[in-house]
């Protein structure tokens, strides 16, 4: 195996290319980060935060990093799938079990300490309470096995430290990131009122989306829903894409990447929850224009302004996106118009 030191910008970590087993040592603006993978082989890429290799806390207020949309396709997906389980293999690794168990007593009650946690499982019985309080803590800041380090939750972002308890000894709340809800969405088969649940427990963390959650099954139904897409890694990006030529979705869903293009190793969580909002209403606009030969109903557009008009705090920030989106067009279409060999 070789060692190098590279210096190379997150948003294209996904086009990186190697032909043989690497180790990577990586300086990034915001942390340094290490690499392994197996091109050969197609086999995994796993990438631990500097501060899960040495010990150090990376962010005071949150115990932790994460970055954007691409970074949650790229890396914090197939990672979190393979440190702790897929929709297909979750019941198959009783580590995959408990982590997903752990995430889901998350999801379902907000913040808490592990002592929360371990009195969901087991009310009364004092004994199995410590000893799941200590299982749910290791889950959650990492364990040694061979020597080896392996990381958390909370190293892999899926969930952040949210202030202290002190209901007995001062103890670190924990809940849910935006990465978590995302992947738990993904693994998980959560009915709707379960993500109805998720959603009331975490209003303020999504707030474009989440406090006008009712409002949007009133106007979308079902289709609310489809915000599992998004969990999937589905960015909607691809300028193949068959949609209704006269909507430019894959014009504003490419800027909705670029926006944040700086962000894959980490992002404030407001603005990783204006992201997935933009993303969330430029998606209504999505239709195949197949689908509308087929079906009289409200176009994704009307759909769109629908919602928009019945929300006008919703409206304003959608349409100062929008400027953005065009201004963004308009320096670029410039600079081709301007330029010559």
């Amino acid at each position: 195996m070789r060692i190098c030191e590279k210096l190379i910008d997150f948003s294209e970590l996904y086009s990186f290319l190697a032909c043989s087993d690497l180790t990577f040592l990586i300086n990034s603006s915001s942390s340094i980060t290490e690499i392994r993978f197996n091109i050969t082989f197609c086999q995994s890429i796993i990438i631990y935060p500097w501060h899960t290799l040495c010990g150090m806390p990376s962010d005071v207020d949150q115990g932790t990093f994460y970055g954007n949309l691409q970074s949650y396709k790229y890396y914090v997906r197939p990672a979190a799938h393979r440190l702790f389980g897929d929709k297909a293999t979750s019941k198959s690794n009783k580590h995959f079990e408990n982590v997903q168990r752990l995430l889901k007593i998350l999801a379902q009650n907000g913040v808490c300490t592990t002592w929360d946690m371990a009195k969901i499982r087991f009310h009364n019985d004092v004994s199995l309470l410590r000893a799941k309080e200590k299982e749910y803590r290791r889950l959650i800041v990492g364990r040694k096995s061979r020597d080896k380090r392996l990381p958390g939750i909370l190293d892999m972002g899926l969930i952040v430290k949210d202030g202290k308890s002190h209901k007995r000894a001062p103890a670190d709340q924990y809940r849910l990131s935006l990465h978590g809800i995302l992947y738990c969405l993904d693994v998980m088969d959560l009915s709707n009122n379960e993500i109805d649940t998720i959603v009331s427990k975490y209003s303020d963390t999504l707030p474009k989306i989440f406090r006008n959650w009712e409002y949007l099954k009133s106007k979308l139904g079902d289709d609310v829903y489809k915000i599992k897409i998004l969990s999937k890694g589905l960015l909607l990006d691809n300028l193949q894409i068959d949609t209704k030529l006269d909507v430019p979705i894959q014009e504003i869903m490419y800027y909705v990447q670029k926006k944040y293009q700086r962000n894959f190793d980490n992002i404030s969580e407001e603005d990783f929850a204006d992201q997935i909002s933009y993303w969330f209403y430029t998606n209504l606009l999505f239709e195949r224009s197949s689908n509308l030969r087929k079906k009289k109903k409200l176009s994704g557009k009307q759909k769109l302004n629908d919602i928009l008009n019945g929300k006008k705090d919703l409206k304003n920030w959608y349409n100062k996106f929008l400027k953005e989106v065009v201004k963004y067009y308009a320096k670029r279409n410039l600079r081709i118009r301007n330029f010559s060999l």
